[in-house]
C-alpha cells in the first residue's frame, strides 16, 4: 500500500486559510486517485476533495466547492488542499487517502490525519 504523510493542519479563525500537504512514499501505479477526507467529532468521515493523478481531474464535496482547491505535484508525489474562507464547520481531522479508483468508496490507503480547527 501507499504510505501517506499529512502536514499543514492547525488552528485558524473563521475566514482564514490553511494549506494541507500529503506526500506519498511512492506511487504504486503511474496513475491513481488521491483525496482528502475529514471527520468531525461525533460525525462520520466524509470525502472533501479528490484528484486523479493521471489527468488532474478533480472532484469536491458540495460543502467546500468554491473554497477548497486540490492540486498535485507529481514530481514530489504530493497533493495539496488549499482551504480558503474557512468556517467553524470545517473543523475536524483531515485524512489523506489514495486508491485506484476515483470514487469516494474506493480509497484504500490512509494517512494518520492532521487536525484542523476553525474558531468563530
Amino acid at each position: 500500500q501507499v504510505q501517506l504523510v499529512e502536514s499543514g493542519g492547525g488552528s485558524v479563525q473563521a475566514g482564514g486559510s490553511l494549506r494541507l500537504s500529503c506526500t506519498a512514499s511512492k506511487y504504486t501505479r503511474r496513475s491513481m486517485c488521491m483525496g482528502w477526507f475529514r471527520q468531525a467529532p461525533g460525525k462520520e468521515r466524509e470525502g472533501v476533495a479528490r484528484i486523479y493523478t493521471g489527468g488532474g481531474s478533480t472532484g469536491y464535496a458540495d460543502s467546500v466547492k468554491g473554497r477548497f482547491t486540490i492540486s498535485q505535484d507529481n514530481a514530489k508525489n504530493t497533493v495539496y488542499l488549499q482551504m480558503n474562507s474557512l468556517k467553524p464547520e470545517d473543523t475536524g481531522m483531515y485524512y489523506c487517502a489514495a486508491g485506484e479508483g476515483c470514487s469516494w468508496s474506493r480509497f484504500t490507503s490512509w494517512g494518520q490525519g492532521t487536525q484542523v480547527t476553525v474558531s468563530s
